[in-house]
């Protein structure tokens, strides 16, 4: 699992646990059957504190996406197509959630749009083996909320990049307790 951990400057400061346990969870957490346990031994915690502190952090914006990264091409899933969408603002987030709502859409998000260049204002991605595939997914996802209303555009992935979550505590050692 990989997160990402939000650079803003939040109203309450973290503590040198909080600081270690991000980084011991910020490039990956251990491929094994108790993760959070194996982090506990490494910290000298709990379990439960792990997972609890990291929930915390989760809610007070500290860490701003927490979740896995699958390497898509490797399951199959050769073609990915964002479809970005120019949506009312006023239904942004009511159409988001329904399209997070499919399988399918692997990520959904918001952003501001920068006119008069880009009017687009939600973002979604789609991958499927083919491009056929993509395709006819975000005509299923068109055709069933009659959403043909709505301005978009198919942005098919040319090249693939490594994906990596972003690091925020850059010494990797442990701070002092």
């Amino acid at each position: 699992m990989k997160l990402v951990v939000d650079n803003s400057e939040p109203e309450i400061a973290i503590d040198s646990i909080d600081q270690n346990l991000i980084a011991s969870i910020q490039n990956g957490l251990p491929i094994c059957k108790r993760p959070y346990a194996k982090i506990a031994d490494q910290l000298e915690l709990s379990e439960n504190e792990v997972i609890d502190r990291i929930s915390k952090l989760l809610d007070r914006g500290f860490i701003k996406r927490f979740g896995v990264v699958v390497r898509h091409h490797e399951l199959g899933y050769k073609e990915n197509a964002m479809i970005v969408w120019d949506i009312p603002d006023d239904q942004v987030q009511i159409i988001a959630n329904k399209m997070k709502s499919y399988s399918f859409v692997t990520l959904c998000y918001r952003r501001a749009r920068q006119l008069p260049e880009w009017r687009y204002n939600l973002y979604c991605m789609i991958h499927g083996k083919s491009r056929d595939e993509v395709m006819n997914l975000l005509n299923e996802m068109l055709d069933s909320n009659n959403w043909h209303s709505f301005e978009y555009d198919i942005l098919f992935s040319k090249q693939r990049f490594k994906q990596r979550a972003a690091n925020y505590i850059l010494n990797q050692g442990m701070l002092e307790k």
